[in-house]
């Protein structure tokens, strides 16, 4: 999956000028790469990611996904692209505590329309893929911190994504959790993955294959 900002603006509204987020943002993001997004809080990090996403558009500049500009897609078209294309991972995880494990996997994959047989199987697989062997069952409230993270990848995963984008992954684990999952986010991008992660922990961004820091809006290095 390859990307390209050009100039990315994003103003959010509220008082006179109101507030600039990204002040022309331009990258380019190889297929396979593994891209560690760092700077202070209320640089503009979470809002390029949503943007990269397709969870909000921004308010100027260009950006091609895999050479498609997204500002020629419906919205249905963009619908399909994170469902399809996208995987995302939350620093709270995102789970729905009412569901277990398997069931929260399931999710993304009965959005697409696959059917109940096929979409418990490839949610079971993609669990044990993860290390969670026995938790099926489990809702997230009886998980550990890393354990639910796991589920959240497992489910980042459901719909073989060719992105994924993990904003804080670790943000509310402890280190050895933490060195855990970023593990698994390196041996997903060695299977082919670009991934593009959100961070403010120095040496977990170190161990990505690129780092782009951020400030006030705009890319500092």
């Amino acid at each position: 999956m390859t990307i390209s900002c050009s100039e990315l603006t994003k103003v959010y509204e509220g008082g006179k000028a109101g507030w600039p987020a990204l002040r022309g943002v331009s990258f380019d993001i190889k297929a396979g790469e593994f891209v560690a997004v760092t700077g202070p809080s209320g640089c503009g990090k979470s809002t390029l990611l949503n943007i990269i996403g397709l969870l909000d558009e921004p308010t100027g500049g260009k950006y091609a996904l895999n050479g498609r500009d997204v500002f020629t897609l419906s919205d249905l078209e963009r619908s399909d692209a994170r469902r399809d294309e996208i995987g995302f991972v939350f620093q709270s995880f995102h789970l729905l505590n009412r569901l277990s494990s398997l069931e929260n996997v399931c999710l993304p994959l009965m959005y697409a329309g696959a059917d109940s047989a096929e979409t418990r199987e490839r949610a079971g697989s993609l669990l044990r893929k993860v290390g969670l062997h026995g938790k099926e069952k489990k809702i997230p409230l009886e998980l550990s911190g890393g354990e639910r993270q796991r589920v959240a990848i497992a489910r980042a995963l459901a719909n073989s994504p060719k992105l994924i984008l993990a904003d804080e992954p670790t943000g509310n684990l402890d280190s050895a959790a933490s060195k855990e999952i970023m593990g698994m986010l390196t041996r997903l991008n060695e299977e082919g993955i670009t991934i593009i992660m959100v961070t403010h922990d120095r040496e977990l961004a170190a161990r990505a294959g690129s780092n782009m820091r951020m400030r006030d809006g705009r890319i500092e290095q």
